[in-house]
């Protein structure tokens, strides 16, 4: 059984699509779809096409937030997050709310962390070439600038999803990943 399947990531968004009427909100929706499947096949063009000049992305943890601030940094921050190779993960959304300037999503984060990942980070993994389990409930604000524009990704998250990651080793066969159109 999938431990990670990236297409859940986007089910209550497409879900949500197959009856939204208010084209606005139907703008708001696609953008996000569009956002987040080009996020799991590290389309780059495609996820800076859904941000805007403006975006600041914001993590908000105990003791304050960071983030890259700008279009150039956030293209930066998504370079690096492809490097690393955390692309693979799921956020398992059981809360949807869409607004005019606004959407907010909110769930179960889960990403494969491959152990080359972990060990550059200072975790010590027994298998730099397995994928270990990173786990945490996360909100994502992702705010809508007058042009339809991400200008933000604002994730809260509860809990430290690196602790004990190193015991938590998963199967390739645990993992169903998004491929590229035509791929």
């Amino acid at each position: 059984m999938a431990v990670i399947d990236q297409h859940v990531t986007w089910r209550k968004v497409e879900d949500r699509l197959d009856h939204e009427t208010d084209p606005v909100l139907r703008r708001n929706l696609e953008l996000l779809l569009r956002h987040m499947q080009a996020e799991a096949t590290l389309d780059l063009d495609t996820v800076m096409s859904t941000v805007s000049e403006r975006a600041i992305y914001q993590n908000f943890v105990p003791g304050g937030a960071f983030g890259p601030v700008g279009k150039a940094a956030v293209r930066g921050f998504y370079e690096d997050f492809a490097a690393s190779g955390a692309q693979k993960l799921q956020l398992d959304i059981d809360r949807l709310v869409v607004d005019r300037d606004c959407i907010l999503t909110e769930g179960v984060m889960r990403i494969a962390y491959p152990g080359r990942t972990l060990q550059a980070r200072g975790i010590a993994v027994d298998e730099v070439d397995a994928d270990y389990l990173f786990e945490t409930r996360m909100a994502v604000v992702w705010p809508i600038d007058e042009h339809g524009l991400f200008i933000g990704e604002d994730t809260y998250s509860v809990g430290d999803g690196f602790a004990g990651i190193e015991g938590r080793k998963l199967d390739p066969s645990e993992i169903i990943t998004c491929r590229p159109a035509g791929v």
